[in-house]
């Protein structure tokens, strides 16, 4: 799996429960052919970045096929994780 791209918004809190500042990447995925997440409709992932002073996490994420945005059930291992933080944290706008 490698990130080719990727759209980012900053969520705002209307209600100010939320701590903190969260952020919503659209990660566009290359996926090779022979993983089972491939699809030919190109795969997503959806995160939701979230700072809260010096802690930088994903606080959620769902996979998704780009042309239908159809949820997908998988999970990253923890490589992955932290490589979608490290993409995330370097790529705020």
């Amino acid at each position: 799996m490698e990130i080719t791209g990727h759209t980012v918004e900053q969520l705002l809190d209307p209600t100010g429960i939320l701590e903190g500042d969260r952020y919503e990447f659209f990660l566009d995925l290359d996926v090779l052919e022979d993983d089972e997440l491939f699809s030919e409709n190109g795969i997503q992932l959806r995160v939701i970045f979230s700072i809260i002073g010096d802690e930088k996490r994903v606080a959620n994420y769902n996979f998704m096929e780009q042309v239908t945005n159809q949820f997908l059930d998988f999970a990253l291992d923890e490589e992955e994780e932290k490589m979608v933080a490290d993409y995330c944290s370097q790529h705020l706008d």
